[in-house]
């Protein structure tokens, strides 16, 4: 959506309308991102690749009360369940990992020292199963951590 996202604009419907019933129809799979959503409200997270017979029954499910996440969304929650989560502090430093800054820029733009980032570092990429940083960001994107 250009203007807003979908986490976004499901906040803004719960807003104004609490008992909306939300089917979130998303392309991203990330654990984090279908948290988030069941978080805000949503009844049902279903990837776009859904097949428009199961769609249909969805809705009526909804109607009817029920919840529902794709076989991909439940896979994708049960894979990271037992995760160890990043903490605010390291998720900042993914961030700026991601946008391609070296440590020293990230500990000068964070205002901590270059060690406390490589410590983190070290943190995001054990907590994140990663080999080096570029596959954490991916990671970290992936599961909708992080957006670029």
């Amino acid at each position: 959506m250009p203007e807003i996202n979908g986490l976004d604009a499901l906040n803004a419907i719960r807003g104004k309308f609490p008992d909306a019933r939300i089917i979130v129809l998303t392309t991203y799979a990330g654990d984090v991102q279908i948290l988030r959503a069941v978080k805000g409200g949503a009844q049902v997270y279903l990837l776009k690749n859904t097949f428009h017979d199961e769609l249909v029954d969805t809705m009526r499910a909804v109607h009817a009360g029920k919840k529902k996440l794709s076989t991909e969304a439940s896979y994708e929650l049960a894979e990271h369940s037992t995760d160890d989560a990043l903490t605010p502090a390291e998720i900042s430093v993914l961030r700026l990992i991601a946008a391609g800054n070296a440590n020293k820029e990230i500990a000068d733009h964070l205002s901590i020292a270059e060690d406390t980032v490589k410590w983190r570092v070290k943190n995001i990429l054990s907590k994140l199963g990663a080999r080096d940083r570029t596959q954490a960001a991916m990671i970290g994107v992936k599961r909708g951590i992080i957006e670029l």
